[in-house]
């Protein structure tokens, strides 16, 4: 309980360091926020061109909205994914690019990661706002759905935060952190149904049967990844147009919850020894 009064009257300096963040990734730079959208753009583009036209993985129309938009129905995983990405790459490496700072001035560290969070935090919900209108436009159902969606993404936030808070301490530790990150990244990525649906992996699942004798599936190992539940519970909402599944939001508020909870342990436990061991 201290812990967090700390963190909460260092609040100013949170926010300091967001808007410098929000005020400094685009800084003279033409397009300035637009560039947020770049990124997810030219991904989506490619994405649908090889796994919509060329594989034909084609997911179900959404139920019930009716939505039949391979570009729309990849945007509603992918720009989660690219969130999540984004959090735990950029705040894994928030305390070693900040090292001068945390050898000269005491503070709460906790900030520097959290302000990560927070900017990037910032683009998601400008991108995430374009991702409404566009589904406006193709017909889905979306506005009613708005405030359950905004509870999915908190969600995601303090799960992405709990993640980064861990990798930022063990990035201090073990500078090979980084480069495990970026690999484990990628497979991540494509250990989730952002460019395929999960049928794919259902069907292959069963026609494989228990792995090595065992009544254990592939499906099984594959719903082991949290990214996996907050994927499919976004596309519930938001192309789908329906409440989610009472059990896929308890799995993911237990992991939003639980990432939380053993990230702060952990930073606040190693917290006094970062200028030391910087």
């Amino acid at each position: 309980m201290r812990y967090l009064k700390e963190v909460f009257a260092a609040r100013e300096l949170l926010g300091n360091l967001v808007a410098r963040e929000v005020k400094g990734k685009y800084s003279r730079t033409i397009f300035g926020q637009l560039w947020s959208l770049v990124n997810p753009l030219a991904l989506m583009l490619i994405y649908t061109f090889v796994f919509g036209l060329i594989f034909r993985a084609n997911p179900d129309p959404g139920d019930p909205s009716g939505l039949n938009v391979f570009a729309l129905w990849l945007l509603c995983g992918l720009l989660p994914w690219i969130f999540f990405s984004s959090v735990v790459t950029v705040g894994a490496g928030s305390l070693v690019a900040n090292a001068g700072l945390i050898q000269k001035v005491y503070f709460t560290r906790i900030v520097l990661p959290l302000s990560v969070v927070g900017s990037t935090a910032y683009n998601w919900l400008f991108e995430m706002f374009v991702l409404l209108v566009a589904l406006l436009i193709a017909g889905a159902f979306v506005l009613p759905w708005i405030p359950l969606l905004l509870v999915v993404m908190i969600m995601l936030t303090v799960f992405s935060a709990g993640i980064a808070l861990m990798l930022a301490i063990a990035n201090v530790y073990f500078r090979d952190t980084q480069w495990f990150l970026s690999i484990a990244l990628q497979i991540g990525m494509y250990l989730t149904p952002i460019i395929y649906p999960i049928s794919l992996v259902e069907q292959a699942s069963k026609d494989v049967g228990g792995l090595a004798g065992t009544p254990i599936t592939l499906i099984d190992l594959y719903r082991l990844n949290p990214m996996d539940h907050f994927v499919t519970v976004f596309r519930q909402v938001l192309y789908d147009n329906r409440w989610p599944d009472g059990i896929e939001m308890l799995i993911c508020l237990g992991w939003a919850v639980g990432a939380a909870v053993l990230g702060t342990i952990i930073f606040r436990r190693n917290e006094k020894n970062l200028a030391e061991a910087l």
